[in-house]
């Protein structure tokens, strides 16, 4: 059992309650309730961790351990950790030196900010009594929190519940419990937070406990549940033993009902937003960005079952077309949605043909009117892409999709250092052009005019990204928008043209070319390498400072959700045959599932080392990472007889 890996429980609304098996809080962003006060913006810090100890015959059995600056760990709580389980929600069983089994249990209320813990003996045994002291912010959940006097400590009590509002503009932290409250007010300094140091960033932090919950845990179960609490009474509750006794019922019923572990990680991304849905693109830093929103939909939800999600992220977002652009990523508070993405509105095309055609070969007709929202969002996409748009992008003369400036970033390799953009990728990047045709054959089936269109670009990427002397497509043409310029840097991007998407645009033998080349240079366990060994800007590690780590994010870091249409492309050049599904399943996704019990629990890792062992690098739950490892468990490598996609009645092409 790693102590160090990490479990995650999620709201529903874009908060969280996240930690490590062993309890260390490693990062700034692990709490017991941390809220999203503008689903899935707007998120606190509001209980930031907890102590809790045993008292019994004199002496004291700490279950928490806390690590201080400069690396002290203190109480010693970790070492009587026996066994952790994480379903149907993170469960911790302590054994005592005097022979009692203490079981701690946690669990998010999906759709509420709310996290409830519990703590009871395994068997009956006389005069144990529980003590749990908690961390108090109330803080910005990128930000750090510092002794200050301006923290108020005073608490108001109501029947079971303690309520504290630390400062203004915080929501308030309701507490309710079936022990007693003592008010204590004390600062605990110095925390640290190994996982910050280490990437460089500001890793200390102050918190304030305002005082310690007690109860006789001999008498029976101690309850403990937390609760951002604007606006919420407690006034009419039921009975808080009965409350929590039908939310965990309902909680367990709703968790039992997914069918795989992966159904169930995928759960964790799908979020509310004002009055529709989005997705989560990684816990605990990112909210929803559009590219990611798309890409990881496809899995999600299609491959999910999950319908509704899917049509009410898609039709939420039909209204955001501006230009021809999708906002790639929307500001937590105080900014206008930022369009520096020339991909997202081809992956929202690619998302809604899927949609439509899943949907209809699922339980029958969309709505028309549905059918036409998503429709007209596809055809202003590529009148804005084709007419021209933002950050130079347009149609060139050859059909293909020119796109880029200095000092912008449009790609999914989108790292940015400074002023300096680490993979400009200026001109016409290969995996833009496989979408740029995927989405002009879909557009096609709506309207004629994107016909002549299409089959200039197809000749023309036929007959311009074929690199000859190497095997294999170069990663960009007409670089810095000039005309016969080529980049040809080994790059996982040119698997698009094969897999990933509804049509491949490469076949043949350059397509098996491709797909063997990638996987002789770029595979892993864990997914596709970023940039081949040996290329230039090479980075076997993800590690250092922000600049060190946003340098190597795409030189060479493996990302897991490529992995997702190399697959799919090895699957297609093999003749998609069900001896071809199972082989991949046992050589390419047995592997990665295998993964699940490291870094995040239950999820897959944003990123990972280029060079073996290859550790779990960046966010450890990644929405893509996750939905794309569900695409090829429930869609690309069922060997039971599936209707094609593209073959679905009613989809927006045939």
């Amino acid at each position: 059992m790693d102590h160090a890996a990490e479990w995650l429980e999620a709201d529903g609304l874009g908060g969280f309650a996240s930690g490590t098996v062993g309890g260390v809080r490693t990062r700034r962003y692990h709490a017991l309730l941390l809220a999203a006060t503008t689903p899935p913006t707007g998120r606190y810090v509001l209980v930031s961790g907890c102590d809790a100890w045993i008292e019994r015959d004199g002496q004291r059995f700490p279950l928490s351990t806390q690590c201080y600056t400069p690396g002290v760990t203190s109480p010693d709580g970790e070492r009587r950790l026996e066994t952790f389980s994480l379903l149907p929600w993170p469960s911790w069983r302590y054994r005592l030196e005097d022979g009692a089994e203490v079981e701690q249990q946690l669990f998010a209320v999906h759709g509420s900010p709310r996290v409830v813990l519990s703590w009871k003996l395994t068997r009956p045994a006389p005069g144990v009594r529980l003590v749990v002291r908690p961390f108090l912010s109330g803080r910005d959940y990128h930000a750090l929190h510092h002794e200050n006097p301006a923290f108020r400590f005073d608490a108001r009590q109501e029947g079971d519940s303690v309520r504290w509002h630390p400062y203004d503009g915080v929501p308030e932290v309701m507490v309710r419990s079936n022990g007693a409250y003592t008010r204590e007010p004390l600062w605990y300094r110095g925390f640290l937070y190994a996982e910050e140091r280490d990437r460089g960033l500001d890793c200390v932090e102050d918190l304030a406990s305002p005082g310690s919950f007690t109860w006789n845990l001999s008498a029976g179960e101690a309850l403990w549940s937390l609760e951002a609490a604007s606006g919420v009474a407690a006034d009419g509750r039921p009975e808080l033993s009965t409350e929590i006794a039908r939310l965990r019922a309902a909680e367990r019923a709703r968790r039992d009902a997914f069918p795989t572990s992966l159904h169930r990680a995928a759960d964790a991304y799908l979020v509310r937003r004002g009055a529709g849905r989005t997705i989560v693109a990684g816990y605990p830093w990112f909210t929803d960005w559009g590219r990611d929103t798309f890409i990881a939909l496809r899995g999600l939800c299609l491959a999910g079952g999950r319908w509704d999600d899917a049509r009410g992220i898609l039709l939420q977002w039909a209204d955001a077309v501006s230009q021809g652009m999708l906002p790639n990523r929307f500001p937590d508070s105080g900014a206008e949605p930022e369009f520096n993405a020339v991909d997202a509105s081809l992956w929202y095309i690619v998302a809604a043909y899927e949609y439509l055609a899943a949907a209809d070969a699922a339980h029958g007709q969309v709505a028309e009117s549905e059918r036409r929202t998503l429709d007209n969002a596809v055809q202003r996409i590529l009148t804005g892409y084709a007419d021209g748009t933002r950050y130079g992008i347009h149609t060139d003369r050859d059909g293909l999709l020119a796109a880029g400036q200095p000092g912008v970033q449009l790609t999914w390799m989108d790292a940015k250092v400074g002023d300096w953009v680490v993979t400009p990728r200026i001109g016409k990047p290969v995996e833009v052009q496989a979408l740029w045709l995927n989405a002009l054959r879909i557009g096609a089936a709506a309207s004629a005019r994107w016909g002549a269109l299409l089959e200039r670009g197809t000749a023309a990427f036929g007959a311009r990204f074929w690199n000859a002397e190497g095997g294999y497509l170069y990663d960009v043409v007409d670089v810095d928008h000039q005309a016969g310029t080529v980049d040809a840097a080994f790059r996982p991007n040119q698997i698009f043209a094969v897999g990933g998407l509804p049509f491949p645009v490469l076949n043949g033998p350059q397509a098996r070319q491709v797909v063997d080349a990638v996987a002789q240079r770029l595979l892993t366990p864990l997914g596709l390498r970023s940039l081949a060994p040996g290329e230039r800007g090479y980075t076997a590690r993800y590690e250092g400072g922000v600049a060190a780590r946003d340098g190597a994010y795409h030189q060479g870091t493996v990302w897991p959700w490529l992995l997702g249409p190399f697959v799919e492309a090895w699957v297609r050049v093999r003749g998609g045959s069900a001896a071809a599904k199972r082989q991949a399943r046992d050589r390419f996704l047995a592997p990665l599932l295998a993964r699940l019990s490291e870094a995040g629990l239950g999820h897959i890792s944003e990123i990972a080392d280029a060079e073996p062992p290859h550790q779990p690098r960046g966010c450890p739950f990644q929405a893509w990472s996750v939905g794309e490892a569900l695409r090829l468990d429930q869609v690309v490598l069922a060997t039971v007889a599936r209707r094609p996609a593209h073959a679905a009645r009613g989809a927006l092409a045939s």
